[in-house]
């Protein structure tokens, strides 16, 4: 359940900066996902933590609690939204000093993510870390928690309300967690088979509102979902992705990733982001206009890590091109292949598409085989693993194919002798090899 659904739309916003040297833009993100929240603000009240020392009853200090009390019973707020993630003591504190609702950054980024769920396991990943999150939270200062309640299909008389809770939310974990495990499942049945045909899987990353969904929508020729806002799309969408050589790929559309982006987030979505860890390239697509940019970059590159993904080739979707440009600003990141393209324009898109193709075929290799009529089983083996470029026939019923085969794939030939040992060595430095009969 969406924690803001039984608020009004208006909230005190505070914004506590934990990053001195990144002060503008953490406090631009966090109004990007109030607004993302359809939160209207009050007021916002800025705070700058300087040291290190974390308070343990409110997280910021007591005199700055009373400021915020102040402003609280000035406007009337029903709802206090701070950025930072507080721990369950600290919200319940504030809650009394307030006598409003607190939420954080977690509870804040989890109501958008219930918002933009549609898919059934989307909805149930949104349930989960919702529900691991509401399980430390139980006890908000309402006295109904601490009311012994006993009756059938409880434990029995002295069980208090929270353990009834706590219990039944531990059942609902159980249960989603075993539905998840059935939709992994099904989802790996879908990657096996991609992988059995051999086809190159593409997922675009990158922070959140970065133009991912756009770019997705002008490689596949899509409409799907795009908009300003943060975490527009929360379900992976895959589609096909035409590539040289008549050869087609899978193409995936993934959450954006966030500053700081919650432990527990990432385990819910796990099975979501196990197609990212299992892509065979990736799409880091860079916002130019965003001034801000290097420093989402070192986030992406933080959460791949997390989630064991970093060491999968990748490209450098250096976006929206047509609004900044100056090469200065990230010339050290083109270590790594790079393409600077407008995916609203359509500028730079086909040179995109050109580095994807080479980056699939860099390790092929162009071959080509006279076969016999009685190795269909070969020729039915190069349609399903290779590029066939070109095939003709002789009048004997002898076929001569000519494809782009991986380096894995040469071995089977090898292995199999449709590629003589003799002449192996005889073209050991040339691109093509040919069968002798």
């Amino acid at each position: 359940m969406s924690d803001l659904n039984n608020f009004s739309n208006t909230a005190l916003l505070v914004h506590v900066d934990k990053y001195l040297s990144d002060i503008d833009n953490s406090k631009e993100e966090f109004q990007d996902l109030t607004k993302t929240a359809n939160i209207s603000a009050l007021n916002t009240i800025n705070l700058t933590k300087k040291n290190k020392n974390i308070g343990i009853k409110y997280y910021i200090g007591s005199g700055e609690a009373e400021i915020i009390q102040k402003e609280v019973k000035r406007s009337g707020a029903k709802l206090v939204v701070f950025n930072i993630d507080l721990s369950p003591s600290q919200e319940r504190n504030l809650e009394i000093l307030f006598s409003s609702r607190v939420l954080d950054r977690t509870g804040l980024i989890l109501d958008i993510f219930s918002q933009r769920a549609f898919s059934h396991e989307g909805k149930l990943q949104v349930e989960l870390a919702q529900l691991n999150y509401l399980s430390t939270r139980l006890v908000r200062g309402w006295s109904h928690l601490e009311r012994q309640k006993g009756g059938i299909g409880l434990r029995g008389p002295g069980e208090t309300q929270l353990e009834t809770d706590r219990r039944l939310l531990r059942a609902r974990i159980k249960t989603i967690h075993k539905r998840l495990v059935k939709v992994s499942n099904q989802r790996k049945l879908s990657r096996n088979q991609r992988l059995k045909n051999n086809t190159p899987r593409v997922s675009i990353v990158g922070y959140t509102n970065a133009g991912k969904s756009t770019l997705f929508n002008t490689l596949t020729g899509m409409n799907t979902l795009s908009e300003n806002k943060l975490f527009a799309t929360l379900d992976p969408i895959h589609r096909k992705l035409d590539l040289d050589f008549k050869k087609s790929g899978v193409i995936s559309d993934t959450v954006g990733f966030i500053r700081d982006l919650p432990h527990h987030l990432i385990e819910s979505f796990k099975s979501t982001l196990s197609e990212v860890a299992e892509s065979n390239l990736l799409l880091h697509v860079i916002d130019l206009s965003d001034d801000n940019f290097l420093s989402y970059v070192d986030e992406v590159n933080d959460v791949l890590e997390s989630i064991g993904a970093n060491h999968i080739p990748k490209i450098l979707v250096f976006n929206k091109i047509d609004q900044n440009y100056n090469p200065e600003n990230f010339l050290h990141l083109q270590k790594e292949s790079f393409c600077y393209v407008s995916a609203k324009t359509g500028y730079g898109v086909n040179s995109l598409k050109k580095q994807i193709s080479d980056k699939f075929f860099e390790n092929y290799k162009s071959i080509s085989l006279e076969l016999s009529l009685n190795q269909n089983e070969i020729r039915a083996s190069i349609y399903d693993n290779c590029n066939v470029i070109d095939e003709t026939f002789a009048k004997s019923g002898h076929s001569n194919i000519k494809f782009m085969a991986s380096e894995g794939y040469i071995k089977y030939l090898k292995k199999k002798g449709v590629i003589k040992r003799n002449l192996q060595k005889k073209l050991k430095n040339s691109q093509e090899f040919y069968q002798t009969g």
